[in-house]
């Protein structure tokens, strides 16, 4: 399939693996990329010199793009895009701050830039910021979340009427159906992240990777929202948090509970009652751990059945079948 997310990054599928904390190494960065999507190191648990190992071994691993997804909210971020510009890292997708800071200096280094949002506000101004293309996340997502709650299937469609350039959607998207829902309303490709901590390249851990695959409906649920949104499995930290919301604890109590390195503890760790685990709602449909490289043919292959499946009066979609490259 060619389109302009394809041709963006010069991939074979329309597909980005998310750049999630403590799960989004180079190895799971590099599986994707060599199965035709795009791979992203998520450098929102890495020390700048972690970051340049993991982006040396991701070149090492694949001779196909990828990318470093960037959160701006960190106080050495300057130091993780000079690790950026000095391994000439060809994408960045950047997130959790304004897009005005870093897209002129990267897109001047010839990287192409990405930033991630959740209102159609936020996507115009990351299109007037200059950046190459926009993920609009619904609040279906895992991690931190906009604070408008906005869903997947309102939020695509909104920003889609908002901007001219290429959009990504994230948020709730584990299976084909889901992508080509995405593409209907109007995205040009998809960003996903919980079907693919659940995969043996994934460097959350273990114990994690269960409890995602353990998940059912309800099992997730936004959180710290006086802080920052976060959507999260429920456990003994979550309670705590939710009980102290209930009796409408301050920013200060809520900093408190969540300490520091609670997300490392949980994700990275595995205590899976004390830590914080960051997944989103469609982690109940996940249903096994699988490669990296059958969850790219698996979301491919599915969307491909659904976009040639007949409609309820037996007459198929006007638009031609896209057929897997070998």
């Amino acid at each position: 399939m060619e389109n302009r997310i394809t041709q963006l990054f010069g991939i074979s599928y329309p597909i980005v693996q998310a750049g999630m904390i403590w799960a989004s190494g180079w190895k799971l960065a590099s599986a994707v990329s060599n199965a035709g999507g795009l791979g992203l190191i998520g450098s929102g648990s890495m020390y700048p010199e972690v970051l340049r190992h993991h982006i040396r071994q991701c070149k090492a691993a694949t001779n196909n793009p990828f990318g470093v997804n960037l959160p701006l909210l960190y106080p050495d971020i300057d130091q993780q895009v000079a690790v950026i510009l000095e391994e000439k890292v060809p994408i960045v997708f950047s997130s959790a701050g304004n897009p005005k800071t870093w897209t002129g200096r990267l897109k001047a280094e010839g990287v192409t830039v990405v930033h991630v949002v959740s209102s159609s506000k936020f996507a115009r101004k990351s299109e007037d910021a200059g950046v190459d293309a926009v993920v609009a996340e619904g609040f279906e997502a895992g991690g931190h979340n906009g604070r408008e709650e906005t869903t997947t299937m309102c939020l695509i469609p909104s920003v889609r009427d908002s901007i001219s350039i290429p959009l990504i959607a994230a948020g709730g998207i584990g299976t084909g159906r889901a992508m080509l829902a995405a593409m209907v309303l109007g995205a040009d490709g998809v960003q996903v992240g919980s079907r693919f901590v659940a995969t043996p390249e994934a460097s959350s851990h273990q114990a994690f990777k269960e409890a995602v695959v353990a998940a059912g409906e309800g099992d997730t649920q936004l959180s710290l929202k006086s802080l920052t949104p976060v959507r999260l499995l429920k456990n003994n930290f979550f309670k705590a948090v939710e009980a102290a919301e209930l009796r409408g604890a301050g920013v200060e109590e809520l900093t408190a509970i969540l300490g520091r390195a609670r997300a490392k503890r949980g994700m990275s760790e595995g205590d899976l009652e004390e830590g914080e685990l960051e997944i989103g709602q469609v982690s109940a449909l996940i249903r096994e751990i699988k490669p990296a490289a059958a969850v790219v043919a698996e979301l491919w292959n599915d969307f491909c059945e659904a976009l040639a499946a007949p409609l309820a009066n037996g007459k198929k979609p006007a638009t031609t079948q896209a057929q897997p490259e070998a």
